[in-house]
């Protein structure tokens, strides 16, 4: 922030994962907070959509502090971005005034699964590392140690489980794929056993093939 400020750039904060902090001991810190003159140059965006679930009504919004640079943002926005439905509004102000009690039941129930996920490949997927994210519902899978070199594509074909491909966000992520846990213990458990399944034979189909290769 600070190098940005010396530079006079502006600063755009995603924060939209910002109510999805699993660990009581942390919290999020939003960028605007830093300083009044960093508040200054900053664009802070948000939705519901993550934290409740309301991706469907596509209603996301911007916070700018300083009066002149929301004008011109604003002006700039016109005719480009789409104004938001009735329903978006709706379910925005609904989820934000009333669904304290419901986010309150929800944020244990993420960590969890967030711990159950990362036990289980720990204790049975061999070449797997995962990640212990402190927010959000989203967690990284390593399998670079595996030897499969698409993982993506191999569950998906293998274990009928549907990840994110770790190559959609750029070279880093390649054998990498991103789990939603997002979901009830059931469906996140049948989805591991398939991995851990489709991992272990595999392995086995691998181990024979190198037996098979070695010399008489």
């Amino acid at each position: 922030a600070e190098i940005c400020l010396k530079h006079n750039v502006l600063m755009v904060s995603d924060e939209i994962h910002c109510d999805l902090i699993l660990d009581a001991d942390k919290t999020h810190v939003p960028l605007a907070s830093l300083s009044p003159e960093i508040s200054a140059r900053t664009l802070t965006l948000m939705a519901p959509s993550k934290t409740f679930n309301l991706a469907g009504l596509g209603c996301a919004f911007g916070i700018v502090q300083d009066p002149d640079l929301r004008a011109t943002l604003q002006k700039a926005a016109f005719g480009h971005l789409p104004f938001v439905n009735v329903m978006g509004f709706a379910g925005a102000l609904a989820a934000y005034q009333h669904g304290a009690d419901w986010l309150a039941a929800l944020l244990p129930y993420l960590r969890a699964n967030r711990d159950y996920v990362y036990d289980f490949v720990a204790q049975n997927l061999p070449g797997v590392r995962a990640t212990s994210p402190e927010g959000t519902y989203l967690a990284w899978l390593d399998c670079r140690e595996t030897g499969i070199t698409d993982p993506y594509t191999f569950f998906l074909e293998t274990a009928k489980v549907g990840f994110s491909d770790g190559k959609d966000f750029g070279k880093p992520g390649e054998g990498f794929v991103r789990l939603n846990f997002g979901t009830t213990r059931a469906t996140l458990t049948e989805a591991l056993t398939r991995v851990q399944n489709a991992l272990t034979t595999y392995q086995a189909d691998t181990s024979t093939a190198r037996i098979d290769q070695m010399p008489q």
